[in-house]
């Protein structure tokens, strides 16, 4: 691109993501969104903010051809928000891609094989994670977010902190995840978090004021699956870990 065109692209990204933050959208949503901006960007080596129906109408039909129709439908929503609120220009996007309504089944992993991925997994944060995850069908953020603060142990049930649609929800706690968390929480004693970021020394961790690393989680969960020989792996959508299905809470 000239460096005019870079520069006005960088002014609207900024608004773009400026934008995403103050209408409320998650993290993931603005990444997501913002990513769709510039995939566009890079497909047509310019701002996009001139390209006409015609120009994005190929570029979903290569895009259907190249992606999947989940990317292809957030990368609609995310240019959508774009030409909506940056520009203030309305679009037809029906008319330039409809993706189809399909309705998939996740994989649901059995309780003899959480047993197993529970068993099999060494480490007692991810241990913990695992079980905590599973019994309480949370999803992989809401888990990892989890603060001391939210368990009450005297009601059995956990305060899930904006889960999906950024909702407060209330969820019962089993006896077995509160003796897990109970025994995780006695080798760090973090004042705040539940699963604090797990690196440095013994006071460190204590000290920690971010949880522990999303990733590292599930490459954890992926390891003990592989290992455990189980083969459901269907992603699922809501906490977006391709891993045997653990949002059993997903409405």
């Amino acid at each position: 691109m000239k460096k005019s065109e870079v520069k006005r692209f960088n002014k609207f990204y900024e608004h773009h993501q400026r934008s995403l933050k103050l209408q409320g959208k998650a993290q993931k949503t603005i990444e997501a969104y913002s990513r769709a901006l510039r995939r566009v960007r890079d497909y047509f080596d310019c701002c996009p903010d001139k390209l006409k129906p015609e120009q994005l109408e190929k570029y979903f039909a290569d895009l259907v051809d190249s992606h999947s129709w989940s990317t292809v439908k957030i990368d609609r929503s995310g240019l959508q928000f774009f030409w909506k609120h940056v520009l203030k220009v309305e679009w037809k996007w029906i008319d330039i891609v409809k993706p189809p309504q399909v309705k998939t089944i996740p994989d649901i992993v059995t309780p003899a094989e959480v047993d197993m991925l529970i068993a099999a997994t060494r480490k007692l944060r991810y241990r913990v994670f695992i079980l905590t995850t599973y019994s309480m069908g949370l999803r992989l953020e809401e888990t990892l977010s989890l603060q001391v603060g939210d368990i009450d142990a005297n009601r059995k049930r956990v305060h899930i902190r904006r889960g999906k649609g950024h909702k407060d929800r209330l969820v019962p706690l089993p006896d077995i995840a509160l003796q897990g968390l109970r025994e995780l929480w006695t080798r760090h004693k973090n004042p705040r978090l539940l699963f604090p970021k797990a690196s440095g020394s013994f006071n460190t961790i204590q000290k920690a004021t971010i949880h522990m690393d999303r990733g590292g989680a599930q490459k954890a969960m992926k390891t003990v699956v592989a290992q455990c020989g189980i083969k459901k792996k269907s992603q699922c959508i809501p906490c977006g870990t391709a891993l045997p299905h653990i949002c059993l809470n997903a409405a």
